[in-house]
């Protein structure tokens, strides 16, 4: 039995494909399915089994995809209530990958139809815990009061979580391996370590959620200070219940036009100081030039599902990489266009003077875009207005345009998105990004 990770960066994510004497399960996938083919092919063995922990709310998966197109079969809990085809794989099941036997376990807690998987061969035991069990804590309980089949207060789910910790592991041994489905910088969590592995010992000695404590307690912490709620995340699970359509067709719908303009919503995902230097009035700069950038998250969080927009590249060699990272959150259907641009009809973002920002800080309306954890945990100005920005579009209109505005985050990625959003929302005002300079406020 081998285990081999997949990571997405961009969110945080594993996936697995579990492989022993020529056939091989696939846990969690992400929506391209591209890099479990080319493991099966170079481990000359076959994708027999898809296995999801639960329906995901942080992106699509290609599950049904690697159905269609390799015959294995889908695994998953009865209580998804999954539209495609599929086999219930809920506690007391078990199925056999080549020597290998994989058991599930219902482990509810972040979602009402999760799974943990148990993979044993010989006197090894690897424990697939999907957003159950992450490295350092647990998946958190406030995803499905309005979204999937089983729908759950965030109170109902803690309890649920409680129970799952306590009781659903006590017969598993210290040395059994524990791959999760997300680590750090994933919302589906709020403090995730940066090992992508551990063990079950290791967990119980050193992840809060295991340590002696009341279920009261428990749920205290576990409700206490979650990250936001994309607008994407329910849209997700439905997809992940229903099946997402295969890649290729999906995104080789969408058009692309060279050097020209559009009109409506439009998302620029280009570096920060090319956009300030000439983009389409109105554009939303969520940029996308790292593997590290969070675009998917943002994309879902300023957009909302359904919501139609166009996709600003830098060149045309972008657009398969930016059309995969748009169906990563499913977002594709609502991708009108993907285009480059022209020289004609740009208008260039205003320059900060940073020195007089310092000197003069009243002289200035400062806008903090932060998550309201990250302000409660720290503030750089003593009188900057929060407004986070998976809200700003929505609460930019109650902001002052007496005064010029400066916009700030943590490090400068996301004051790029929420300085263009105002200026996108308030017309006659002066927009100014702090940018990276903000690490001189600290």
């Amino acid at each position: 039995m081998k285990v081999q990770q997949f990571e997405y960066k961009p969110l945080a994510h594993y996936s697995y494909a579990l492989v022993s004497n020529g056939e091989i399960a696939i846990i969690d996938p992400e929506r391209d399915p591209k890099e479990y083919y080319a493991f099966a092919k170079a481990n000359n063995a076959k994708i027999v089994a898809i296995i999801e922990t639960h329906p995901h709310a942080d992106f699509v998966s290609s599950h049904l995809q690697i159905q269609k197109e390799t015959g294995a079969t889908i695994y998953n809990s009865a209580k998804l209530g999954a539209d495609y085809p599929h086999t219930a794989f809920d506690e007391g099941d078990s199925i056999t990958i080549g020597k290998a036997t994989l058991k599930a376990i219902n482990t509810p807690g972040h979602s009402p139809d999760s799974i943990t998987i148990v993979a044993s061969q010989g006197s090894d035991t690897i424990l697939f815990t999907g957003d159950t069990i992450f490295i350092g804590d647990v998946g958190r309980p406030d995803l499905r009061e309005k979204a999937g089949n089983m729908k759950a207060k965030r109170e109902k789910l803690a309890e649920m979580m409680y129970q799952t910790i306590t009781t659903k592991f006590t017969d598993l041994p210290d040395n059994a391996v524990v791959y999760p489905a997300h680590g750090a910088g994933s919302l589906c969590g709020k403090n995730l370590s940066d090992a992508n592995s551990s063990t079950l010992g290791n967990e119980r000695m050193g992840n809060w959620a295991f340590k002696a404590q009341s279920k009261k307690e428990f749920m205290d912490t576990i409700l206490d200070g979650q990250p936001f709620i994309p607008s994407y995340f329910g849209f997700n699970v439905a997809i992940n219940k229903t099946g997402a359509e295969s890649l290729e067709p999906a995104i080789e719908r969408v058009p692309f036009k060279k050097d020209v303009a559009a009109t409506g919503l439009i998302v620029d995902m280009r570096d920060e100081a090319i956009f300030k230097e000439g983009h389409l009035a109105g554009s939303i700069n969520i940029q996308a030039v790292s593997d590290n950038a969070k675009f998917e998250t943002w994309l879902g969080a300023i957009v909302q599902p359904e919501e139609e927009f166009t996709l600003v590249i830098t060149s045309e060699e972008d657009k398969n990489y930016m059309l995969n990272r748009v169906a990563k959150i499913g977002y594709e259907k609502q991708l009108k266009e993907i285009i480059t641009l022209g020289t004609e009809g740009l208008v260039k973002s205003a320059d900060l003077d940073v020195q007089d920002f310092k000197n003069n800080p009243d002289n200035y309306t400062i806008i903090d875009i932060r998550n309201v954890s990250e302000v409660q945990e720290e503030q750089f100005f003593k009188n900057a207005l929060s407004h986070p920005l998976n809200e700003l579009r929505e609460t930019a209109s109650n902001i002052s345009k007496d005064k010029p505005i400066v916009v700030h985050c943590a490090g400068g990625y996301r004051s790029a998105a929420g300085s263009s959003i105002l200026e996108r929302e308030l017309t006659g005002a002066t927009i100014f990004d702090l940018s990276e300079n903000i690490n001189n406020f600290k």
